[in-house]
């Protein structure tokens, strides 16, 4: 890493953030007012790779949508924000988590814009990037954080320059659970199947179908839940004893339950009255509901926040990378690697010094 030179006299600094560490390409520009110490969201695109109901999205097949959208992508950014490439201070790029192919092509193009606009490149870490993106869109002074998505189920706190991981899955994801029962149903994967399992979910309600609860310590399990319920869910719809709307509503009440219980044991460990739910799971509402009854009882308070930022977004890259890059930070060219495992405690916050 590099200790870059901020001029005394620059007032606002600008970041194109990059996002594309799954089937969500994002390029999200942020403006720092360091008079006012404020952020402002000039522009945040996305586009999605979508596959036909009952599929998932391959590594490759992602890779080649992100290579043909960076582009045309980044020019309605920088439309939509009315800024020109010499108005850029930095480029930040999700180093990881995430999935190879798709991490790769979004990096390249990051170093791309870097050496064609000649400005530096700040390495994010991607689950670091929801946390800090949900902290100053909510206000949350020091929550327990919640960071729930397709690749990643976290119960998180922030101490000494650290955001230390006290649970998480011990196999699958929370949202690569809902997703994948969502394939089983042959259910839409446009916007995304675990929106359509919520939406679905509305209309059951009537009948509850025991499924597994699996907590360790603090720690979570969602393997052995789809295994069951994929095996149930053909016997008890050939037999009709239920409707689909009673699996996915069964489905999300139970593991629902499971993250906001995780979370209450965080909450009392740390002394906490904050939760911040983050995470493209963080927009189902019935999710939101859970843990706001919880918090209620324990005169605490929700922070959640739509789907615009909720899921990966290059806004949310903009936001960490700024920080990083405000306290003298970039990544050097040579250090533009990506990596599949890039775990949330392993990142440095020296921008926080509470």
């Amino acid at each position: 890493m590099n200790i870059n030179t901020i001029k005394p006299n620059q007032n606002k600094i600008i970041a194109v953030g990059i996002e594309g560490s799954a089937n969500k390409l994002g390029v999200g520009i942020i403006e720092y007012d360091r008079l006012n110490k404020s952020f402002s969201i000039l522009s945040n695109p996305r586009k999605t790779y979508i596959t036909p109901p009952g599929e998932g999205f391959l590594p490759r097949e992602t890779a080649w949508h992100h290579q043909n959208h960076i582009v045309p992508l980044t020019r309605a950014a920088l439309n939509e924000a009315k800024l020109e490439p010499k108005d850029i201070d930095c480029i930040c790029f999700t180093k990881g988590p995430g999935m190879g192919g798709p991490l790769r092509s979004s990096a390249v193009g990051a170093r791309t814009l870097s050496l064609c606009w000649k400005v530096p490149l700040v390495a994010v870490n991607h689950c670091v990037g929801h946390i800090e993106m949900g902290r100053v869109l909510t206000g949350a002074e020091n929550p327990v954080v919640l960071y729930v998505s397709g690749g990643n189920t976290q119960v998180i706190a922030y101490s000494q320059k650290c955001y230390r991981i006290f649970g998480e899955t011990i196999d699958i994801a929370v949202g690569n659970c809902l997703d994948r029962f969502a394939r089983v149903l042959g259910l839409s994967n446009d916007p995304s199947p675990g929106y359509n399992i919520e939406q679905l979910a509305k209309e059951g309600g009537d009948k509850l179908i025991s499924l597994p609860y699996v907590i360790k310590g603090m720690d979570v399990s969602f393997s052995g839940i789809l295994t069951y319920i994929e095996k149930e869910a053909k016997i008890q719809l050939e037999k009709g004893s239920c409707t689909k709307a009673d699996l996915c509503y069964s489905l999300q009440e139970t593991v629902f339950a499971m993250l906001v219980e995780t979370t209450e044991r965080a909450l009392a460990h740390v002394g906490s009255n904050e939760v911040l739910i983050v995470g493209g799971v963080g927009c189902n509402k019935r999710l939101q509901e859970m843990m706001g009854q919880m918090m209620k009882e324990r005169n605490g308070k929700v922070f959640d926040m739509d789907y615009r930022y909720c899921i990966d977004n290059g806004a949310m890259i903009a936001q960490a990378g700024i920080l990083a890059y405000m306290k003298g930070i970039e990544t050097r060219m040579e250090d533009t690697w990506c990596t599949q495992r890039f775990r949330t405690d392993e990142v440095d916050i020296i921008w926080r010094d509470d």
